[in-house]
């Protein structure tokens, strides 16, 4: 079966997994990662927000020292820029220790941290409508030490929200790091 699981095969709903480096990160000048060392909270009521900053904190290493676990089922992990910013990518780690795609993976952004005002989707791959945000389109993907590059075409947002269901290998849900490549505020 080469270098994935029988679990982890490519099918008609997954990307054909590639030797090659992902694209490129192409944005306009003087756009960060303005998520770097932001506060993230999530809908798991279990986990410190201590912990949770280790979303945010630059370290992409996937070892149990960096890598965030919650709850089994839908779960979201949000990161408040404190200001719109006008946003042109998401990259995000989750679990890349093993070969594994994580399901019902959807990327949105807002205008507020209630999550209530302008919400934009970004990615959704959730066929099954797991997270009760509607049937995605995207594909599935194998997660990798590159992070998947969610475009995000200069959306301007205040937040950004992720949703994931576990992976192949697990029910939990783990995150690593997410960056936000966006323009900061003047």
């Amino acid at each position: 079966m080469g270098r994935h699981s029988l679990q982890c095969k490519s099918g008609p709903r997954r990307e054909v997994p590639s030797d090659k480096p992902r694209p490129a990160l192409l944005v306009p000048p003087e756009v960060v990662n303005v998520a770097l060392h932001k506060i993230v909270t999530t809908g798991d009521t279990n986990k410190p927000a201590e912990e949770l900053l280790k979303i945010t904190d630059g370290q992409k290493e996937s070892d149990e020292a960096n890598v965030v676990l919650l709850r089994k089922g839908p779960q979201w992990v949000q990161i408040d820029l404190e200001k719109p910013c006008e946003i042109y990518a998401l990259v995000v780690w989750h679990g890349f220790d093993e070969p594994k795609v994580y399901h019902a993976v959807v990327a949105q952004v807002a205008d507020d941290p209630q999550f209530t005002k302008n919400i934009r989707t970004l990615f959704n791959n959730d066929i099954k409508n797991l997270d009760g945000l509607g049937v995605g389109t995207n594909r599935e993907y194998f997660e990798s030490n590159e992070g998947k590059l969610i475009e995000a075409r200069g959306a301007v947002a205040r937040c950004v929200r992720l949703y994931s269901d576990g992976s192949t290998v697990a029910r939990l849900n783990e995150y690593t790091e997410i960056e936000v490549y966006g323009r900061p505020p003047k």
